[in-house]
């Protein structure tokens, strides 16, 4: 359970020359959301050899108050210093997997989940690369400080200031995430009133999805320094686009893009393809992974830019899956049903899983279809037999217990825990009583 006494040494030398004062030591619990015991320096070489303990019962989906204790294996390739902290209260961040007292991995960890799936690549022959476009809105805060969805603008795609109000703020995000080792791409306004993009280069798949966790810290705390509040929920207001987390993957073997073949059609190898075909065919059960929330699917609708149908393409941006014209070294896919509420590491696992179930079968993809899929009539979809995504959380849990090859990637500890959860927020909100319902219904019946 110990770090390697390298990475030992090599965490405590940055340590001392960064003046580090305190260190956070970051997991995420089931549903994604970032948990963190803060330790003073002094005590780092202690929880570097795997004495940092902490109470599993209390959080989402770990144990069961029974079973109780975990703790905490720190990754030393993740040390990172928190930009605005720096000073008397120097603050930095370690990423941590979850272990049993054993000393064995623990079934709930979301980042050995994902481990795990990429054990299952590497042992193919394959090394995936992931890069991600998280979107987010930005709001105001009210006069106690509550965050409210007045967005801070009425800006919309490329705008600049003064008509984009979140330029400033953005910008201060992409600063802070550069000193803490992202490779920036773009950082832009979005379509919709005070939402924005901001994306990093693509990585491992490890990377990717510790970057993601990492990234929705960076862009909520530098938000509230502009007293503005940050969501990455997928649908905050109606009548407008919502927030995806637009995928782009790739596959390397030998330190060559696999996904690219100059002499195949166009230009996609037969790993690709059959990376696509076994993402088409578990498209559904992945979906309650991907979209998490019953909040997720008032953004899979028809005509906001969000894919509803289980489709792929080269030219349009209807499908669940797009194909971008680049080919050489630069071949990839882009899946672009994920949002930004997922558990990085669950979403990054179930990508790759079926993708490599896909290999594995020599699943082939229905030929590309190169159309809007939003105008298809009923007849036209099921002619060409095209599936449609869950079209709300309830449904997309019985296609995740309806599939074997997703539950696999995730693990019987995390599927029931998961599901557990997922049932009870859907029973929540069915019980809900919302305005709607009063403005449609009181005056009338």
């Amino acid at each position: 359970m110990e770090a390697s006494g390298a990475g030992v040494e090599s965490v405590l030398r940055q340590a001392r020359d960064k003046g580090v004062r305190f260190v956070m030591l970051q997991f995420t619990d089931i549903l994604g959301i970032a948990k963190n015991v803060a330790i003073p320096v002094e005590r780092l070489e202690d929880t570097l050899a795997g004495r940092i303990t902490f109470d599993g019962s209390a959080i989402e989906g770990f144990v069961r108050i029974e079973e109780s204790d975990v703790c905490l294996r720190p990754d030393p390739a993740t040390l990172v210093v928190y930009p605005w902290t720096e000073g008397a209260e120097t603050t930095a961040r370690l990423i941590c997997d979850v272990y049993n007292l054993d000393g064995t991995p623990f079934e709930g960890c979301p980042r050995s989940t994902l481990k795990n799936v990429i054990a299952e690549a590497r042992q193919m022959g394959y090394t995936m690369m992931a890069g991600p476009e998280p979107e987010f809105f930005l709001f105001l805060l009210d006069q106690s400080g509550r965050p409210t969805i007045d967005t801070i603008d009425q800006a919309s795609y490329f705008d600049l200031a003064p008509v984009d109000r979140g330029e400033e703020a953005r910008r201060d995000m992409v600063l802070a995430l550069q000193k803490m080792g992202f490779e920036i791409e773009a950082a832009h306004h979005e379509i919709s009133p005070g939402q924005h993009e901001i994306d990093f280069r693509y990585a491992d798949v490890l990377t990717t999805a510790d970057n993601i966790t990492t990234f929705r810290f960076v862009v909520k705390a530098i938000a509230l320094k502009h007293n503005f509040h940050a969501t990455f929920m997928p649908k905050p207001i109606y009548g407008i686009n919502g927030s995806g987390m637009h995928t782009h993957q790739s596959l390397y073997t030998d330190g060559k893009n696999a996904f690219w073949d100059p002499r195949e059609r166009l230009g996609l190898s037969r790993t690709c393809l059959h990376f696509i075909g076994g993402q088409m065919k578990h498209a559904r059960g992945m979906t309650a992974v991907l979209n998490p929330l019953v909040n997720s699917y008032k953004r899979l609708v028809p005509g906001y830019e969000a894919p509803v149908y289980v489709t792929w393409s080269q030219r349009n941006r209807s499908p669940l899956i797009r194909v971008p014209p680049a080919r050489g070294e630069n071949t990839r896919i882009e899946l672009r049903s994920p949002d930004p509420s997922c558990n990085p590491y669950l979403a990054m696992a179930v990508m790759l899983k079926t993708g490599l179930d896909g290999i594995k079968n020599k699943t082939m993809p229905p030929e590309p279809l190169n159309r809007n899929m939003y105008s298809l009539t009923l007849r036209e979809r099921q002619d060409l037999e095209i599936e449609a995504l869950p079209q709300s959380l309830l449904e997309a849990i019985d296609a995740l217990k309806a599939n074997v090859v997703v539950q696999e990637a995730l693990g019987n500890h995390i599927v029931e825990r998961m599901i557990e959860a997922k049932e009870i927020e859907h029973d929540r909100y069915r019980t809900q009583i919302d305005r709607w319902e009063i403005e449609q219904y009181l005056t009338i019946f």
